[in-house]
């Protein structure tokens, strides 16, 4: 079963601040909800892609909540991300067949501002290094809105890439196979090879998921890295644990190429890099310069 993108995780501790900061950033943010039985509400930055930042936050505390634990520890920035399925219940259980264990499906949801209520489920692996699942039960235009929302001031138009620090990388891999399953060769989603960066202690392999990819790095040599202080992934492994970490966004806006201030950004680390190839994609009365690798 294909799974792509679906969400990037922010979390933050003022919603409000948060808004309006992405929004003098270029952002086109909407306000989510509330979760039932959560202490959580959030807003989207959807993207023209379909995949979207979740810039949540609590109202009050969560002990017992792991995203409420990071936010706490290392304070704001990107905490998780999500896949979606189109089943989670057979993608559970087809990972499971591979060998991997995953929680799930649990129910869950949101309330919109506007009272409409929103249902999916979710699964959940171990460990970190891997995203959670996501798939809807309501349509999932219902929870990622579409149309001009997805238009913004700073021309972005989706995720690119999003860096994913592990500690294992071959073993990292093993599970991303299983979770993923076997692909055809000329489909969108492709496990690549893992390769040693010159000139670094790091290695990496890039996971192709339709029209973004994950960039999986690890130290070459965990143990005595870890154990020297090693280089900044080391560090922020012996610091942070496994997770997602950075990402960088295609933008049709020349101007808003670079680094974002993470004043901004509330902590998470956002590139905005123009496509590498432009292509013009009619969307409606709308021109838009995209990438090839750039899907929906």
């Amino acid at each position: 079963m294909a799974l792509k993108l679906d969400h990037i995780v922010i979390a933050v501790h003022d919603l409000e601040r948060t808004i309006a900061d992405y929004g003098a950033l270029g952002f086109h943010v909407v306000r989510g909800g509330d979760h039932p039985g959560r202490a959580t509400h959030n807003a989207l930055v959807v993207f023209e892609d379909g995949s979207y930042f979740e810039l949540i936050a609590w109202r009050e505390p969560s002990p017992s909540e792991r995203w409420w634990q990071l936010l706490q520890r290392h304070g704001e920035g990107i905490v998780d991300f999500a896949l979606l399925p189109r089943d989670t219940a057979i993608a559970v259980a087809d990972a499971k067949a591979r060998g991997l264990a995953l929680d799930g499906p649990l129910d869950g949801g949101r309330v919109r501002p506007d009272g409409e209520r929103l249902r999916w489920q979710t699964a959940r692996a171990p460990s970190a290094d891997l995203p959670f699942l996501c798939g809807d039960l309501t349509p999932r235009n219902l929870r990622v809105p579409e149309g001009e929302v997805r238009v913004h001031a700073n021309g972005t138009l989706g995720v690119a890439s999003l860096a994913v620090a592990v500690r294992d990388l071959d073993a990292t891999l093993a599970r991303y196979r299983a979770l993923l399953g076997t692909v055809p060769d000329d489909a969108a989603t492709h496990i690549g090879e893992p390769v040693a960066v010159p000139g670094s202690n790091v290695r990496v392999a890039v996971v192709a998921l339709g029209g973004s990819v994950l960039v999986l790095s690890s130290p070459r040599e965990n143990a005595a890295a870890e154990k020297q202080g090693g280089d900044a992934l080391a560090q922020r492994l012996v610091a942070r644990g496994e997770g997602p970490y950075a990402v960088v966004l295609h933008t049709e806006e020349p101007k808003s190429t670079g680094v974002l201030d993470l004043a901004g950004t509330h902590g998470a680390l956002i590139e905005l890099d123009l496509p590498p190839v432009d292509l013009h994609v009619k969307h409606g009365a709308r021109s838009y310069r995209v990438n090839s690798m750039v899907g929906g």
